[in-house]
């Protein structure tokens, strides 16, 4: 019998579609994967900002993980927002019964559109407990000063900031130049189990539909290393993967705020 590529985000929801639960679902389906999801949270949110976010129950949250791990099982593991200290450590906790390598952690903590996703006291519990946990991170550049506790300002330093974020390589960080002002958008993959920097240059695209970016990049991450690529591989084509993303979804109006990406930009137009 055949056997998928099995990849389980454990993240909070977006009701428009672009970002959370649906952008993860989306991206491991357009990447071959077959996706299953564990909510964390259920978040008011569109193209325009987040309204509010209504927590699901720790032990529920566990017990998704749980259901899904015991019967399907994972190849790897996408996790993104994760809003309280509680949470973190339920996943973490609930996460090391199984010998799941491949685990990339989008640390979400301000959404597109500036609205803040994580307590404060949640910072010092995902720094200590859950980075180091995972096999890849992948900030973008205010993610990066709030774990750093600096501003950075230019393209420079992005490799030096990578390699600060790795823990003294106990993860590989996959940096996001984004919110940098450079025409040349060239984000920095820090290979912390060869030590290796990897530039990833991509052309800088004019478009309002940003929204969800960082959840489909991280959930490419986590299907190709589902299919047994190497860490370099695995980056190499997802980072390819959202530019065609944001590419093809430059094109489209939807929403009145930040829409999203093209998800399935190979299969329709």
């Amino acid at each position: 019998m055949k056997q998928y590529k099995r990849v389980l985000t454990i993240a909070g929801s977006d009701p428009s579609g672009g970002a959370g639960i649906q952008a993860d679902l989306k991206t491991m389906s357009a990447c071959g994967c077959y996706g299953m999801s564990a909510i964390t949270a259920v978040v008011d949110e569109n193209t325009i900002g987040v309204t509010g976010v209504h927590p699901i129950p720790i032990d529920f949250v566990r017990g998704q993980i749980k259901s899904v791990l015991d019967d399907i099982g994972a190849d790897a593991i996408k996790i993104g927002m994760l809003h309280s200290s509680e949470l973190i450590r339920c996943v973490k906790e609930t996460l090391s019964a199984y010998s799941i390598h491949n685990i990339v952690l989008d640390p979400v903590m301000v959404a597109t559109s500036g609205d803040k996703l994580l307590q404060d006291e949640a910072i010092h519990t995902l720094k200590s407990e859950l980075i180091t946990f995972s096999r890849v991170i992948t900030p973008n550049i205010p993610e990066a000063e709030i774990l750093l506790g600096r501003k950075i300002t230019v393209q420079e330093e992005l490799p030096q900031v990578a390699k600060a974020l790795s823990c003294n390589r106990q993860v590989s960080v996959l940096l996001k130049a984004g919110h940098l002002t450079d025409k040349k958008l060239v984000d920095i993959f820090y290979n912390a189990e060869d030590d290796e920097i990897m530039e990833l240059a991509s052309t800088r695209v004019d478009t309002c539909n940003t929204h969800g970016t960082g959840c489909t990049l991280s959930s490419a991450v986590a299907s190709y290393l589902a299919h047994g690529l190497s860490l370099n591989d695995a980056v190499k084509h997802a980072k390819d993967y959202i530019a065609q993303a944001i590419i093809a979804g430059a094109d489209y109006k939807i929403g009145k705020g930040h829409g999203p990406v093209h998800h399935f930009y190979a299969f329709w137009e």
